[in-house]
C-alpha cells in the first residue's frame, strides 16, 4: 500500500486543504499486499473524522492501512475541521467541498473509481453524521455508508451540552428551530429516501452503550426501522473511544458490499 499526504487548494473554501490517501500497491514481496486488479480504478472508502480530529487521525489511532490492504481498497481521509460537513451559516461551504469538489480533485490526482458500486463512506462521531448525510443526500453515488458512534439525531442535542458548543452548532447550522426537516437533518433525510423510488444505499451503525451519543443512535435506529430503511444496527460495551472504533472499522470493512480476493485475484 502507498500512503500519500496530499495538500491542495480548494476553490470552494478558498483555503489550502489536506487529505491522507491510502492507495493499493500490488507488490508480491510485501506481506498483505493486494492482488493485481487488471488496471481497474480502485474502489474507494471515503473515511471521515470526528469533531476534534483531522485527516491524520484514522491512521494515527487505528490500523486502517493494514485492514484495507488485502481488500485492494483505496481510502480517502479529508480534513474538514469542526464543520459538521455542512455549508455553514458563517460562510464556509464544507458540504459543497465534500460532496462536489473533493471527489473531482481526488479522482484527478489518483486512480479512483467513479462507479457507485465502488464507492463507500464511513466515519466516526461527527464523521458518522457526515457519512450518513452523504449517502442519504446522494444515494446515486454510494453503495453503502457506515457510522461509528455517530451524531445521528441532532434534533435532540445530548443532555448537559455546554452552551458554548450549542452556540458553535448555531454558527454551523443556524437556528435550531429551522433544523428539523432541513437537508441537514438525518431523520428527515431518512424519511425522504425511503419515500423515493431512487437507489438506496445500505447503512450500518454501531454505538457503544456507554457513549454519550447512544440515545441519538437508538433514536435513529428506531426511526429507520419504522421507515423500512436498509440499516444494520449493532451496539456493545464501550464509550466514545478509539479502542472501540479500531475494532469496529474492521467490522465495517467486512460488511461493505465489496468484491473480495478469491483464489489470489479480485473478481472483475
Amino acid at each position: 500500500m502507498a500512503l500519500i499526504h496530499c495538500d491542495f487548494y480548494s476553490e470552494v473554501l478558498g483555503l489550502s486543504c489536506s487529505m491522507s490517501v491510502i492507495l493499493p500497491q500490488p507488490a508480491s514481496a510485501q506481506p498483505g499486499a493486494p492482488a493485481p486488479r487488471s488496471g481497474r480504478r480502485h474502489p474507494t472508502l471515503w473515511l471521515l473524522h470526528g469533531l476534534s480530529d483531522d485527516h491524520t487521525m484514522w491512521q494515527r489511532r487505528t490500523s486502517i492501512e493494514r485492514y484495507a490492504a488485502p481488500l485492494g481498497l483505496a481510502v480517502v481521509m479529508p480534513a474538514v475541521h469542526r464543520s459538521f460537513y455542512t455549508d455553514t451559516t458563517f460562510g464556509y461551504r464544507y458540504w459543497t467541498y465534500l460532496s462536489e469538489e473533493l471527489p473531482l480533485v481526488a479522482r484527478s490526482l489518483f486512480p479512483l473509481s467513479e462507479a457507485r458500486e465502488d464507492n463507500f463512506v464511513a466515519g466516526l462521531s461527527m464523521g458518522g453524521y457526515g457519512a450518513f448525510k452523504l449517502a442519504l443526500r446522494q444515494p446515486e453515488r454510494f453503495a453503502a455508508a457506515a457510522s461509528l458512534s455517530g451524531a445521528l439525531d441532532l434534533t435532540v442535542p445530548p443532555e448537559e451540552t455546554e452552551e458554548a458548543f450549542l452556540e458553535e452548532l448555531r454558527l454551523i447550522f443556524g437556528d435550531f428551530d429551522t433544523f428539523p426537516g432541513s437537508d441537514n437533518d438525518l431523520m428527515h433525510l431518512a424519511e425522504r429516501i425511503t419515500a423515493s423510488d431512487g437507489p438506496q444505499p445500505g447503512f450500518y451503525a454501531w454505538c457503544g452503550t456507554d457513549d454519550f451519543l447512544y440515545q441519538q443512535n437508538v433514536n435513529f435506529r428506531d426511526h429507520a426501522r419504522r421507515l423500512g430503511l436498509d440499516l444494520v444496527y449493532e451496539e456493545g460495551p464501550g464509550g466514545h473511544q478509539w479502542s472501540c472504533w479500531d475494532r469496529q472499522i474492521q467490522r465495517v470493512l467486512q460488511w461493505l458490499p465489496l468484491a473480495r480476493p478469491q483464489d489470489g485475484a479480485f473478481r472483475e
